[in-house]
């Protein structure tokens, strides 16, 4: 193949349009790409195959980016106020798209490599670390995902229950929760014996045990201040 060949991504959440164009600018193919692994390996691969000499794209970091550079492909940073600028000048291919877009990176890649940073792989360490913190950010996603349920169900019959400690998922309110997880369940419930509670659990905050009964209590939780302090009755 005689014709160096260059690409634009325009990448996205879920699909990434893809442009390929020749050393005369030339359209050589469009294409998208689901953002999976199915798609990041396909799109990997044609590129490969069309012997693409350098990528373009409006990231400089990300999965897509460590897949293609593993691939061996040259990839170029180009910055999105960069693309943005260069519309103008390629206006009569189209107005904005992300087609449009992936147009622009191809061009600039064929006419404007050299104002744009190369990127480098990344070293085995630097890849694991990354891998590391996008596992932590899903768990974080997940923990507070089911932060906001465990919430939401409280607000339906014990709002105050939500609210008497710091956070809803903190190790000391989901210990109150076991031990009391309804208002029925804290019957008789009083200074002293959630003051207990607290020193037995390792309480760290500011507020004193009458303070949080009052918080557990709260204006909105009809008749939860009787149940928390009327003594069991016997059946």
């Amino acid at each position: 193949m005689s014709d160096r060949r260059f690409a634009g991504v325009d990448w996205a959440s879920e699909e990434h349009a893809v442009c390929v164009v020749d050393e005369r600018g030339r359209i050589v193919e469009g294409r998208r790409y689901h953002h999976n692994e199915p798609g990041i390996r396909g799109l990997c691969a044609r590129l490969l195959r069309l012997q693409v000499a350098l990528v373009a794209m409006e990231r400089p970091d990300g999965l897509l980016i460590e897949r293609l550079l593993d691939a061996g492909l040259t990839v170029i940073a180009v910055h999105p106020n960069q693309v943005k600028a260069m519309r103008p000048r390629y206006s009569v291919a189209g107005g904005k798209s992300d087609s449009f877009d992936s147009f622009v990176l191809a061009e600039l890649a064929r006419t404007d490599s050299h104002r744009f940073r190369v990127l480098e792989p990344d070293s085995d360490r630097t890849k694991a670390l990354r891998s590391m913190t996008r596992a932590r950010d899903g768990l974080v996603r997940t923990r507070v995902g089911l932060a906001n349920q465990l919430r939401d169900q409280l607000a339906t019959f014990w709002p105050g229950a939500s609210k008497v400690f710091w956070s809803v998922d903190s190790q000391i309110a989901l210990a109150f929760l076991r031990r009391y997880p309804t208002p029925a369940d804290a019957r008789g419930l009083g200074e002293q014996r959630l003051a207990a509670f607290l020193a037995r659990h390792g309480y760290t905050g500011r507020k004193p045990a009458r303070e949080l009964l009052t918080q557990l209590v709260g204006e909105r939780d009809t008749g939860a201040d009787q149940v928390l302090t009327r003594p069991r009755q016997s059946p």
